[in-house]
Parts: structure tokens; C-alpha cells; sequence
């Protein structure tokens, strides 16, 4: 048969307990204020770059795509593309050289061309292409 708990005990236990569930109270509270809260990324499917008339052929324009930049080339045939603008080497921001007709990072001298194909440097991968939609003169991108 179990001892009897003495009275000394149970206040013990209970004060203990009381004293634990008092910090539990008081502490959680200021945890969690400073604990930042998770928060998703907002994910952008389109975006309005700029009118057509803003862009002149054989230039650029760097957009926000979310949290991420964008470049949108206006090549010197007339043609919009657009691409991811972070390089797939060491996600430096890439810019376009209208003396080379070239997308090109300036952090290790890579070089995409104008489908967003790397062709020299250390670039490992393409650029991730987007698609380009006109409409009433402005230009909107969208995901692929």
C-alpha cells in the first residue's frame, strides 16, 4: 500500500505545479510576440512592366516580378522577351548590353543571348523565360 502524502508534500507539489503554470503564462506570450511570423511570399503570376512606347528597340527595362527582378529586352528586330533577371551562377542581377545584343552579368563576365541561352561564362543554366503579352500599347508579363 502507498504512503500517505503528507500535507508539507501536496503544498509543495502544488505550489511547484502553480509556479511552472504561472511561467508557462507569462512566458509564452512574450515568445511568441518575438518570434517573427511565418509569412509566404506573395506569388505573382502577371505583372504590368511599362508601356511599349516607354521601351525603344535594342534596349531594357529591369522590372519586379514578385520579389524577384525581371528584364524585359526590346531586341533590335522588334521583338519583346523576358526573363528571370537573377544569373544561375551566383544569383547576381543581369542587364542587358545593347552594344553586344547580349543579357550579361557583370559579377563573373557571363553572357546569355537574347533567348536567355548561356553561351559563355560560368553560368550553368539558361534564364527562366516568361511570357511577354501586349495589349492597348502596355506590356504585361507572365509566368510560362
Amino acid at each position: 500500500m502507498p504512503e500517505p502524502v503528507s500535507r508539507r508534500r501536496f503544498l509543495d507539489l502544488a505550489l511547484g505545479g502553480g509556479v511552472v503554470a504561472w511561467l508557462g503564462t507569462v512566458l509564452y506570450p512574450v515568445f511568441s510576440y518575438l518570434k517573427p511570423p511565418a509569412t509566404r511570399e506573395p506569388v505573382a503570376t502577371s505583372v504590368k512592366v511599362a508601356k511599349l512606347s516607354e521601351i525603344p528597340p535594342n534596349s531594357a527595362k529591369i522590372f519586379k516580378f514578385g520579389t524577384k527582378p525581371g528584364i524585359l529586352v526590346h531586341t533590335a528586330q522588334g521583338e519583346l522577351r523576358a526573363f528571370n533577371a537573377i544569373c544561375t551562377h551566383l544569383d547576381c542581377t543581369v542587364q542587358y548590353k545593347p552594344e553586344w545584343k547580349l543579357i550579361w552579368c557583370a559579377c563573373h563576365n557571363g553572357r546569355y543571348n537574347l533567348e536567355g541561352i548561356n553561351i559563355s561564362g560560368p553560368p550553368p543554366r539558361p534564364l527562366q523565360e516568361f511570357t511577354v503579352h501586349v495589349k492597348d500599347d502596355e506590356i504585361h508579363v507572365s509566368r510560362v
